[in-house]
C-alpha cells in the first residue's frame, strides 16, 4: 500500500472524495472544503493510502497585534484501521513545516482529557513547550 501525506490547496480538493471511516467528524461537503481551502491562513494535509483519505490534519494561523503568529492545530483524525502507524505524527510534522513557512514560532493543539491516544501522540513530541497546559474552554452557539 502506498501512503503519502499531501497538502490540500484550492483546486486539488477533489482528492477528498474517497474517505475512509471516521477520518472526519461529519461528512465532508465539497462547498465547505472549497471555502476552507480558499481562506488565507487555513491549511489542511491529508494522508492518502491507495487514493483514499485515511487521515487529515487542519490548522489555522492566528495573528495577533501583540505577539508572534501561532499555528492552531484544529483537528487531527486518522481512520481506526490506520491508527498506530505514525500517520498522525507525519501529518503533524507536515503541518509544523507549513507553520514555519508562514512565520509561526509556535503551534498549539487541544484535546479532551480522556482522549488518551491523542494525548500520547502530543506528549511524545517533547519539543520546547511540549507539555500539557491547564485549559478551560467555553463554546457558544451563534
Amino acid at each position: 500500500m502506498k501512503m503519502e501525506i499531501v497538502r490540500l490547496e484550492a483546486g486539488n480538493d477533489a482528492l477528498v472524495m474517497w474517505i475512509a471511516e471516521d477520518v472526519f467528524d461529519e461528512p465532508v461537503r465539497p462547498d465547505r472544503l472549497a471555502a476552507y481551502l480558499s481562506q488565507p491562513g487555513h491549511f489542511m494535509v491529508v494522508a492518502l493510502a491507495d487514493g483514499a483519505v485515511v487521515g487529515q490534519c487542519a490548522a489555522v494561523i492566528h495573528r495577533h497585534p501583540d505577539k508572534v503568529a501561532e499555528l492552531y492545530i484544529d483537528e487531527v483524525g486518522v481512520s481506526p484501521a490506520f491508527q498506530r502507524q505514525g500517520i498522525a505524527r507525519k501529518m503533524l510534522d507536515a503541518m509544523f513545516a507549513i507553520g514555519r513557512e508562514n512565520g509561526c514560532e509556535e503551534a498549539w493543539v487541544g484535546t479532551e482529557p480522556d482522549n488518551l491516544p491523542a494525548r500520547a501522540l502530543y506528549e511524545s513530541r517533547k519539543e520546547p513547550h511540549g507539555e500539557a497546559e491547564s485549559f478551560v474552554m467555553y463554546a457558544y452557539r451563534l
